[in-house]
């Protein structure tokens, strides 16, 4: 196939998909290859190690989360209805891929710290930064709401972390049990963390 900006992304998409599916420390650069269709000595060409490709993976799809993130709570919807935009379409991502392979894949960036924050430096750093960038979309988002008097909460920063952790958590909660339906308490946890009203005084709908 050649050395081509082509055989890269290729090989990140495998990377991506397989790291979804069974975790990083598993996998070997000839199996990556194999489901990229690219041999062996493109991916050299790309990546000095299977850390740098991990860290390019981690990369893209945070560009793609952070783009979604954007979206939604940049957006012109009341604060707490941009969070809650937020959690349904995390819902919505995480029952799209049961359906599509079987099981509830989780966060990446979650997995991913429980695999391998004591074992790589690299990546434990760029998974920090990752979800300090999160909370820092979040913070935003509270510090309007506090602003607007719907939530009690006083520290935007741990709020949002809070709110982040929470996500996260139910995430992770669905995976272990194989079951979406862990997801199902995200609004409700989300205004109880921030002091909010209760759900049903909040409108529905942007």
């Amino acid at each position: 196939m050649g050395r081509t900006s082509e055989a890269r992304e290729k090989i990140l998409a495998a990377a991506q998909s397989l790291i979804e599916l069974r975790g990083y420390s598993a996998l070997g650069v000839a199996e990556i290859c194999k489901a990229a269709g690219v041999p062996k000595g493109s991916f050299y060409y790309f990546f000095e190690s299977k850390e740098t490709l991990a860290l390019a993976v981690i990369d893209e799809q945070w560009a793609a989360q952070e783009r979604d993130w954007a979206r939604v709570l940049r957006g012109d919807a009341e604060p707490l209805l941009r969070l809650r935009q937020l959690f349904e379409e995390t819902e919505h991502a995480q029952r799209s891929g049961q359906r599509s392979c079987g099981t509830v894949s989780g966060c990446m960036f979650g997995n991913l710290t429980l695999e391998l924050s004591n074992q790589t430096e690299p990546i434990r750093i760029r998974l920090q930064q990752v979800f300090d960038a999160q909370v820092d979309m979040v913070e935003s988002v509270v510090g309007e709401a506090r602003e607007r008097g719907d939530i009690t909460a006083t520290d935007d920063r741990e709020a949002a972390r809070s709110v982040v952790a929470q996500l996260e958590g139910q995430v992770l909660f669905a995976k272990l049990y194989n079951n979406t339906r862990r997801l199902d308490a995200l609004w409700a946890n989300c205004l109880a963390l921030l002091g909010a009203r209760a759900p049903q005084d909040v409108p529905v709908g942007a």
